[in-house]
């Protein structure tokens, strides 16, 4: 029986704390001179700081479906690994069309309608658009599997630098035929293997790569607040894009500190944490439910150093409990696998 690798639990429970931070503190975010400096701060500071998060569950990927060294089943591929997602996603897709004709003055068909109409290029709901990118990857992987397999490492740090520098690229406005989206998704599929498999678990090596993560997390928060400032409104550039080279640095940063702690945690920690990383899918899909009444109805008011943390609480522990609760049975456990 192949042995569970603790780590990437940890990679994901702190990924799905994150995303949920994103989402709660969204309401803040175009509040500049509207709301005290110091509380859109915290707000922006936060988003800033967390933008690693969805990388980091591509990262995780990578690590894992290039690691795989079985032969490759496309029957099984498709039954197993897309459509352990594809399927959910699309149910979930239907789902959230429904929500969002809800607001705070009742039901709306036609708001539902509008974004059903849409849903062949625009996400259902804000946190689902991460599917639209993330689905596509699964017709990258069987490809990079070979390339890994079949090329020096040589070759592969060589695709992987060149990738990163098309991330630097895009950050700062330069594009081409390489700021396409798959592209630039796909190399976090890359970095995720090479981080696992490749960069020695060393102190040293994660005290460079944490350093590199902070810069880039201090420049990225200070390049978003200098600019919005300056220009008296909330701007972000490409600061705040998955595919920048300073969320790379971030999400990297991130991979190999769980890399490097996840390993020695207590038993009962690994229990816990465990439990939340089964779950960690079921949280990403169900937070943005129990947020509905807090943005509908404005219930964030108050210093976004308590409301975030509380909100996290409030939704992720309820999306924790009804993911568990459909894990229960058969009958309802694959829309949340």
């Amino acid at each position: 029986m192949k042995q569970r690798v603790l780590f990437f639990d940890l990679a994901r429970c702190v990924a799905a704390v994150a995303v949920i931070a994103i989402h709660v503190l969204a309401p803040y975010r175009h509040e500049l001179g509207v709301i005290p400096f110091d509380q859109w701060f915290t707000a922006v500071g936060v988003n800033g700081i967390s933008r690693w998060a969805v990388p980091v569950f591509i990262l995780i990927t990578g690590a894992l479906m290039l690691s795989d060294q079985r032969p490759f089943d496309a029957k099984y591929y498709v039954q197993r690994r897309l459509g352990k997602v594809l399927v959910p996603f699309i149910i979930w897709s239907l789902f959230y069309v429904v929500l969002s004709g809800f607001s705070k003055g009742g039901f709306d068909s036609s708001v539902s309608l509008e974004v059903l109409s849409e849903s062949y290029h625009h996400s259902t709901y804000y946190h689902l658009g991460f599917f639209y990118y993330f689905i596509p990857l699964y017709f990258v992987i069987p490809f990079l599997q070979i390339f890994v397999r079949r090329s020096s490492d040589s070759a592969v740090y060589a695709l992987l630098g060149a990738w990163l520098l098309t991330t630097t690229l895009f950050l700062f406005r330069i594009d081409g035929p390489w700021s396409h989206q798959l592209w630039l998704y796909s190399g976090y599929l890359l970095l995720g293997y090479v981080l696992y498999q490749k960069l020695p678990n060393t102190r040293g090596v994660v005290s460079v790569v944490g350093l590199l993560g902070a810069l880039a997390l201090i420049t990225t928060v200070y390049m978003v607040v200098s600019t919005s400032v300056d220009l008296g409104e909330y701007k972000v550039g490409r600061w705040l894009s998955y595919k920048t080279l300073n969320v790379v640095l971030a999400a990297s940063m991130v991979f190999m500190l769980c890399r490097y702690f996840g390993e020695g945690l207590s038993d009962q920690a690994n229990k816990v944490i465990g439990f939340i990383s089964q779950h960690s899918l079921g949280i990403y899909i169900l937070h943005p439910i129990f947020l509905w009444p807090m943005k509908e109805f404005g219930w964030y008011q108050g210093h976004p150093a308590w409301v975030i943390p509380v909100w996290i609480v409030i939704s992720g522990g309820a999306s924790l409990w009804v993911s568990w609760l459909f894990s229960r049975s058969n009958k309802t456990s694959w829309l949340l696998p």
